[in-house]
């Protein structure tokens, strides 16, 4: 009898196309461990911050709330909200950026650098310039636009070339585009002294999330996931090249363009509410593909679980390091950003 040998890598054919490394076992404990941690994470976030509270308190608070406590009305509405909007956010920016960098083959893609977050960003702005008054709702439906016009500039200038649209192009357009919109954004906070309205938001911060955000921004959330998790096998071919993809039966034009959608909502809604974090979609894609392979139906919830857990603890930290004032949150994720992104260049020059 024919011995058969099993390695800790798993190749998964897809439909005629050439197998793919995948790894789902080290997958399932990734997100079993991730959802642990998050439980941790988030009660964690609850007790910490300007006004200690114990782990006990929170239990209490949130099983047997009684609003004359004081520390039952802090966790029930300013607590449990920012840990909730951390980890929607962390999974926002992280699939956001996966999806980009499946799509374009760019190792370097996100949201940030690809000038999305700019752009909403500058929509923001503007709102808060010329219609300080409008409901959270508009104000993301605003964001969602501001995305989109940056995601239509970025491409746009990035294709001019007669060579097409390359890695590196992509990258280049995106700097200047995000340039362009944050000198935007801050003309206009100048213009009508809106400076200290939202630098501290323009830094990235989840202090000011509560229940309305929650309740407007989970359904999009939830759907732009949904519809992320539909294309991943979409994405997993794309990721292979184009002509590949067209090949085995895609419609790649289609994909692309429901990808484009679901990346300005997941952008969109990740920057209303907290501003304009980078970074994360970067780190957290590479760091999953790692670990799990190539396979975006792993990729994806993994990302998810992952950039969840990055900008939950990124905000413990942040209301840590300087207690009892608070860290921008954007700016600490930025001290791991940039080193790594310059990582990715010099190891990726080639493919550049």
């Amino acid at each position: 009898m024919a011995a058969s040998t099993h390695s800790t890598d798993q190749s998964t054919k897809m439909d005629g196309a050439m197998p793919l490394k995948s790894r789902p076992a080290a997958a399932a404990i990734i997100l079993l461990l991730g959802l642990a941690a998050m439980l941790f994470g988030l009660a964690l976030s609850v007790s910490v911050g300007a006004a200690d509270i114990k782990l006990a308190t929170v239990w209490e608070a949130v099983f047997r709330f009684n609003p004359d406590l004081q520390q039952h009305q802090i966790i029930r509405e300013l607590r449990i909200p920012r840990a909730l909007a951390g980890a929607l956010v962390g999974a926002c920016l992280a699939v956001a950026g996966a999806i980009m960098q499946g799509m374009t083959r760019n190792p370097l893609a996100d949201s940030g650098l690809l000038g999305l977050n700019a752009g909403a960003s500058a929509a923001l702005a503007l709102t808060f310039a010329l219609a300080p008054a409008s409901s959270f709702l508009y104000i993301m439906l605003y964001c969602f636009t501001g995305a989109a016009a940056a995601s239509i500039l970025v491409f746009g200038i990035g294709s001019l070339s007669h060579s097409g649209l390359t890695p590196l192009r992509l990258t280049l357009a995106g700097a200047a585009v995000s340039a362009l919109l944050l000198a935007v954004s801050q003309g206009v906070a100048i213009l009508f002294h809106l400076s200290q309205d939202i630098a501290f938001w323009m830094a990235g911060g989840i202090g000011g999330a509560n229940w309305t955000q929650l309740r407007i921004m989970t359904p999009w959330i939830a759907g732009a996931l949904i519809i992320a998790m539909m294309l991943s096998r979409s994405i997993t071919l794309l990721s292979l090249g184009r002509d590949v993809a067209a090949g085995l039966g895609q419609r790649t034009r289609l994909v692309q363009f429901t990808g484009i959608i679901v990346v300005v909502i997941l952008a969109g809604a990740a920057v209303s509410t907290v501003g304009p974090i980078a970074f994360v979609g970067l780190i957290i894609p590479h760091i999953t593909r790692y670990l799990v392979g190539v396979d975006y139906r792993w990729i994806l919830p993994c990302s998810a679980v992952l950039g969840s857990l990055l900008i939950v603890f990124a905000d413990i930290a942040a209301r840590l390091i300087n207690a009892p004032y608070e860290t921008p949150i954007g700016a600490l994720i930025a001290v791991i950003g940039v080193p790594f992104f310059v990582y990715l260049a010099r190891k990726r020059k080639g493919e550049l």
